[in-house]
C-alpha cells in the first residue's frame, strides 16, 4: 500500500483554498474601495465569503503548524532530510503571513465601518511569530541561528548514529571473516587427514600388489611342472604301444 504524507494532502488542500481566496480578497479590496457605506450589501457579502474562506485556512493550517512542530523535533524518525524541513517551515511561514495580511484587511475595514462588525468578524488565525515563541527554545527563531544550531546538531547526531551502524557493519564482516577463516582450517586439517589415509591405502595397495603378484607365479610354475609331467607319461605310453607292436611282430 503506497502511503501518502498528511502534510502534502494538507499543505495540497491550504494552497489551492489559497489559491481561490486571492481572487476573493482582490474583489474584497475592489469593492469596499469603491463602497460609500460600511453597511453596502454587496461590501457585507464579500466580506462573509472572505471570512469563511480565512476560518477554512486557519484550520487546515493550524494543522501544518502542528506538523511542522512535530517533525522538527526529530526528522529523521519520519523520514525527512532537514531541506524538507526547512521547506516546510518556509511555506507555513508564508502562508501564514499571507493570511495575516487578510485578516487584517478586514480588521481595518471593520474599524472604519462599526465596532459591531469588527466584533463579528475577528478571526483567530496562527501568527507566524507563533514558532519563534513557543516552547521549543526558539528553534524556530527569525534569525535561524538556533535553527541552524539545531539543525547542525541533528546532523551530527546522525553522522554519530551513521557511523555507529558502520562499525556495527564492520564487527559482522569481521566475525565473518573469523568463520570462514575457521572454516578454512578445519577444512586444512580435515584435507591432511585425507592425505595420511590416501598414503595408508597407496601402501597398502603396493603389499596387495606384491602379495598377488607372487601368487601369480607360483601359479604359473605350477602349471609348467603339470605340463612336463603329462608330456613324460604320454612318452612312457609311447614306448610301451611300440614294445608291445614289436613282440607281436616277433611271436607272429
Amino acid at each position: 500500500m503506497d502511503y501518502t504524507d498528511p502534510f502534502l494532502q494538507v499543505q495540497a488542500d491550504v494552497l489551492s483554498t489559497l489559491q481561490s481566496t486571492r481572487p476573493l480578497f482582490s474583489s474584497y479590496l475592489r469593492i469596499r474601495s469603491l463602497a460609500k457605506s460600511p453597511s453596502n450589501p454587496e461590501l457585507q457579502q464579500a466580506r462573509s465569503e472572505l471570512e469563511t474562506t480565512l476560518t477554512d485556512l486557519t484550520a487546515d493550517l493550524d494543522d501544518l503548524v502542528e506538523s511542522v512542530r512535530a517533525i522538527e523535533q526529530d526528522p529523521y524518525r519520519f523520514g525527512l532530510e532537514l531541506e524538507e524541513v526547512q521547506r516546510r517551515r518556509t511555506l507555513v511561514t508564508d502562508v501564514g503571513a499571507e493570511i495575516e495580511n487578510m485578516r487584517q484587511e478586514l480588521q481595518r475595514a471593520v474599524t472604519t465601518a462599526s465596532a459591531t462588525s469588527a466584533a463579528g468578524g475577528s478571526s483567530h488565525l496562527p501568527n507566524p511569530a507563533d514558532f519563534d515563541d513557543d516552547g521549543d527554545g526558539g528553534l524556530l527563531s527569525p534569525s535561524g541561528e538556533r535553527g541552524d544550531d539545531y539543525y547542525a546538531a541533528m546532523e551530527q547526531q546522525r553522522q554519530m548514529e551513521l557511523m555507529h551502524e558502520q562499525d556495527e557493519q564492520l564487527d559482522g564482516v569481521f566475525r565473518t571473516v573469523g568463520n570462514l577463516r575457521q572454516q578454512a582450517d578445519d577444512m586444512g586439517r580435515e584435507l591432511e587427514e585425507q592425505a595420511v589415509m590416501i598414503d595408508e591405502v597407496d601402501t597398502l595397495a603396493d603389499r596387495v600388489g606384491g602379495k598377488l603378484q607372487s601368487g601369480m607365479s607360483k601359479l604359473k610354475y605350477i602349471i609348467r611342472k603339470n605340463e612336463d609331467t603329462m608330456s613324460s607319461f604320454a612318452i612312457a605310453v609311447l614306448i610301451f604301444v611300440l614294445v608291445l607292436l614289436l613282440i607281436l611282430l616277433l611271436v607272429l
